[in-house]
C-alpha cells in the first residue's frame, strides 16, 4: 500500500506541475486549445495529416495560435501574411532551428539543416560558397546535370515506364537554362507541380532565437514555430483553385509566367533551401529532358488517378502510379 500511496502521490505532483507549467506560459503566448496534462494536444492533432488539423484549428484561433506537443508549446502561423512577417520581415528572430528529436538525436546538433546559431550561419556560409564554387547556376554544373539527365534518359527508355507528355523543345540538342526564359508553360508546370504536392506541408520547426512581441503576443526565446507552407500555397486567394492542378495560376492573361511571393516549396526568409537554386535547374533540365525523348502515357484513365497523399504528416507522400515510357 505504502508503494501505491506513493505512486499515486508522484503521478499527482506531476500532474500538477504540469497544469502550473501550462497555465503559467498560457497567459504570455497566442491563444490556442486548452491541452491535457502531460499529452497536451497530441490528440486533436492528427498525425495522418497534420496541416488539416492546424488548418481547423486556425479557423478557431486565428492565424496564430499556440498548441502543444506535450508539455512542450509551439506557436504555430498560418497563412501567408503570418508567415512572411516572422520568416521575412522578422527573419533574424524567426532563424533558430526548433526541437526536432528524432533528427537530433541523429544529427547530434550538426549540418546545416538542424543546427542553430552561430554554428548554422557559419556553416549555411560554407554551404552557399560551396556550390557557389561548384558552379551553381553555370555552365559547368549544368552540363553536368545535362549528363545526368541523358543517362537517366537511356534508363528509361529501358524501362518504357511513364505517361504520355509532348516534348516541349525537340529532339535534336539537349535543354540548356536558357531555354527557361523562353518556356513559360514549362515553369509553370514545375511552380505548379511543387505548389501542389506541397512536400513539407508544415516546414521544418524554427525556433525564435530571442523574446518578441509578435501580433500583440509575447514568444519567450526558445520557443518553438511551426509555419503552414500549406496555407500558403492553397491560399484561395492567391491561387483561384487550390485543391485543382492548373499551371494557369502561374501564367498571365497573354500566356507568360508569372511570380508569386506565395510560391514557398522551399520556404522563405533566413533558412530558405540553400539547395534552392541547385534544385530548380536539376527539375527544369530533368523533365524538359525526359519529355523531349518520351511521350508519358497513364496506364489507367487519368480521370481515375487519385493524388490523395497516401501520407500528409511532416512530409507528404504521393500515391504510387504506373506510367508507360513512349519513345517519340
Amino acid at each position: 500500500m505504502d508503494l501505491v500511496a506513493v505512486l499515486v502521490l508522484s503521478l499527482s505532483c506531476i500532474l500538477l506541475l504540469s497544469l502550473w507549467r501550462q497555465r503559467s506560459g498560457r497567459g504570455r503566448l497566442p491563444p490556442g486549445p486548452m491541452p491535457l496534462p502531460i499529452l497536451g494536444n497530441i490528440l486533436q492533432i492528427d498525425a495522418k495529416n497534420i496541416s488539416k488539423s492546424l488548418t481547423n484549428l486556425s479557423k478557431v484561433y486565428g492565424p496564430v495560435f499556440t498548441v502543444y506537443l506535450g508539455m512542450r508549446p509551439t506557436v504555430v502561423l498560418h497563412g501567408y501574411e503570418a508567415v512572411k512577417e516572422a520568416l521575412i520581415d522578422h527573419g533574424e528572430v524567426f532563424s533558430g532551428r526548433g526541437s526536432f528529436p528524432v533528427s537530433d538525436r541523429a544529427s547530434k546538433g550538426l549540418g546545416i539543416i538542424f543546427t542553430t546559431g552561430s554554428r548554422w550561419k557559419v556553416m549555411r556560409r560554407f554551404s552557399v560558397m560551396t556550390l557557389r564554387n561548384l558552379g551553381m547556376g553555370k555552365r559547368s554544373i549544368e552540363d553536368r546535370v545535362q549528363e545526368e539527365a541523358r543517362c537517366l534518359v537511356e534508363e528509361l527508355r529501358k524501362t518504357e515506364l511513364q505517361k504520355e507528355i509532348d516534348h516541349v523543345i525537340g529532339r535534336h540538342r539537349s535543354p540548356c537554362m536558357k531555354d527557361k526564359s523562353n518556356m513559360p508553360y514549362t515553369e509553370a508546370v514545375l511552380h505548379e507541380i511543387q505548389r501542389y504536392i506541397d512536400l513539407v506541408p508544415t516546414n521544418l520547426p524554427h525556433a525564435v532565437t530571442c523574446d518578441i512581441k509578435f501580433r500583440n503576443y509575447f514568444i519567450p526565446k526558445g520557443t518553438t514555430i511551426i509555419t503552414s507552407l500549406t496555407s500558403v500555397l492553397h491560399d484561395s486567394k492567391e491561387f483561384l483553385n487550390p485543391k485543382k492542378f492548373d499551371p494557369g495560376h502561374f501564367l498571365d492573361e497573354s500566356g507568360k509566367f508569372k511570380k508569386s511571393d506565395y510560391f514557398m516549396p522551399f520556404s522563405t526568409g533566413k533558412r530558405i533551401c540553400a539547395g534552392e537554386g541547385l534544385a530548380r535547374m536539376e527539375l527544369f533540365l530533368f523533365l524538359t529532358t525526359i519529355l523531349q525523348n518520351f511521350h508519358l502515357k497513364s496506364v489507367v484513365d487519368p480521370k481515375d488517378l487519385d493524388t490523395t497523399p497516401v501520407a500528409n504528416g511532416l512530409v507528404s507522400v504521393p500515391p504510387t502510379y504506373k506510367l508507360c515510357f513512349i519513345p517519340v
